[in-house]
């Protein structure tokens, strides 16, 4: 079986969260701190915190932002739910845009219209844009909208870690950046996350979150807000710091790999079978996903790829076609492009242990089965 996506551990990895296990030092401490140093160091950003996961991370940026009942926060429409979800889990309205048929990120026209036609009744905080499988397209025009508007920018980075828009590294653009460190990521802990920001007030605000809103002084402990435990693990750190110096050769693998992926799927564009991502320099490639033609109907094709050893998947969720977030303009009527993308988008295998072998038989596989 060729695999959607596959894990990488490496064994100094393993080997370092045994010696933490046997040391019993297991929650954040001193190896969640160094983490916390190289991922700022190697985004350009003076402060990151680890968390426990990616909706951990946008859930701690939202409150330090101070959202919450009376407030609401443009997201895509293309997405995994967890975004829309914790937007509307602090008690603000999660109002969803359009995304690109081609990026699968926010449409910057439609969510520039969207802010200027907005008319409440809550108010308008933010725009929570999600760099979709690792593509940073348009980073640099939210962040521009968000400052023209006076709106909060939060970068949804879940799959984007190491991904840059030209000269602006992913997570460095805004208010906040969060990530996620699920094994469906490029580097993972297993579960885990990370939120950075350049703003000192914001960092401190969030640490507190993150850890019950205390801190320890030379006299004991100090509760200074209401807080959750968003913490990563000792063990679970050291993993990620494992793989932090190999994310860059990573992702040279992924761009090889999709680049074989886009010059071999040219036939199946051609006969009108399916139509291909937008892969640009600075992408991470966490997955690399089609969109079928309207006329095939996709459970079909992953049931018949999986019968011949290739695992598939759709890509993520239209928020507007779950019908959970209550508003006049979160209907599939204004999201088309999110809407087909949801039905018609197919996932395929991506990942460093991935060969080009691979790669032709995915292809092979998958003209045999749509042309079947």
């Amino acid at each position: 079986m060729i695999k959607l996506s596959q894990p990488q551990i490496p064994e100094s990895a393993i080997e370092r969260v045994g010696e933490i296990l046997r040391s019993g030092m297991l929650v954040h401490g001193e190896e969640g701190i160094k983490f916390e140093q190289e991922l700022a160091e190697y985004l350009g950003v003076k402060h990151a915190l680890v968390v426990s996961n990616g909706t951990a991370a946008l859930h701690v940026a939202l409150l330090a932002l101070g959202i919450g009942p009376g407030d609401a926060v443009i997201v895509p429409d293309f997405t995994f739910t967890a975004t829309a979800n914790i937007v509307e889990m602090t008690g603000a309205k999660a109002i969803i845009v359009d995304v690109e048929p081609d990026s699968y990120n926010l449409d910057p026209t439609q969510l520039e219209a969207a802010i200027a036609n907005w008319q409440g009744p809550e108010t308008l905080k933010a725009i929570m844009p999600v760099l979709e499988f690792g593509n940073p397209k348009n980073l640099k025009v939210y962040r521009d909208l968000a400052k023209a508007n006076g709106l909060f920018l939060v970068e949804d980075a879940a799959c984007a870690l190491g991904a840059k828009d030209d000269d602006i590294m992913v997570g460095s653009a805004a208010e906040f950046g969060c990530f996620s460190f699920h094994p469906r990521k490029t580097l993972t802990t297993g579960e885990g996350g990370a939120i950075t920001t350049n703003d000192t007030a914001l960092y401190e605000k969030a640490a507190l979150i993150r850890n019950h809103g205390m801190v320890r002084t030379d006299t004991g402990i100090e509760f200074k807000c209401v807080g959750l435990n968003y913490r990563l693990t000792n063990f679970q750190s050291a993993i990620g710091r494992s793989i932090l110096p190999s994310l860059n050769d990573w992702i040279a693998v992924r761009h090889t790999l999709a680049a074989h992926y886009t010059q071999q799927l040219e036939a199946l564009v051609s006969d009108g079978l399916l139509r291909l991502p937008t892969i640009q320099p600075g992408h991470s490639v966490q997955t690399y996903m089609v969109v079928l033609a309207s006329s095939i109907e996709r459970a079909n094709v992953i049931t018949a790829l999986r019968a011949k050893g290739i695992e598939s998947n759709l890509g993520a969720q239209s928020m507007s076609a779950l019908g959970l977030f209550a508003h006049p303009h979160n209907s599939t009527e204004f999201n088309p492009n999110g809407n087909e993308l949801y039905r018609q988008g197919l996932a395929l295998p991506m990942h460093e242990h991935m060969t080009l072998a691979d790669v032709d038989q995915v292809i092979a596989v998958l003209t045999e089965v749509l042309k079947s």
